[in-house]
């Protein structure tokens, strides 16, 4: 299993890529930074690539879950409800192309805030 860690300031989460399409390509352009976006309770920001929406995308995740979003060329941490929930688990805007998932405690997740610079990096 591909593992790689997300850094925003003190904080850093292990994370696992699933086996997809998507997680290939995040995989393979590894290291990524930007700058944190907040909707609700995710976060997300720009990342330079284009990739379909796969097959199985959707828009109802599970806390930890990692998406891209096709439309917004965006990687998206889900961690709790976001605007148009419309119960206690993340909904994105559109279908979301899941790829991994957060293996560590989210809590620290409702402390980063808009514009923090994030790094995602290759672990293993």
């Amino acid at each position: 299993m591909k593992k790689f860690q997300i850094r925003v300031n003190q904080y850093t989460f292990e994370a696992e890529l699933y086996e997809t399409p998507t997680a290939n390509e995040i995989w393979e352009n590894l290291p990524l930074t930007g700058n944190c976006n907040i909707w609700g309770e995710e976060i997300y920001f720009s990342i330079p690539l284009s990739l379909p929406q796969e097959d199985g995308a959707h828009t109802i995740v599970e806390p930890g879950e990692l998406g891209f979003w096709p439309v917004g060329s965006a990687f998206c941490i889900f961690f709790g409800p976001t605007p148009v929930s419309t119960g206690p688990k993340p909904q994105a805007y559109s279908p979301v192309n899941i790829f991994g998932k957060i293996m560590d405690d989210l809590s620290a997740l409702k402390k980063v805030r808009q514009g923090e610079k994030i790094e995602i990096i290759k672990i293993s």
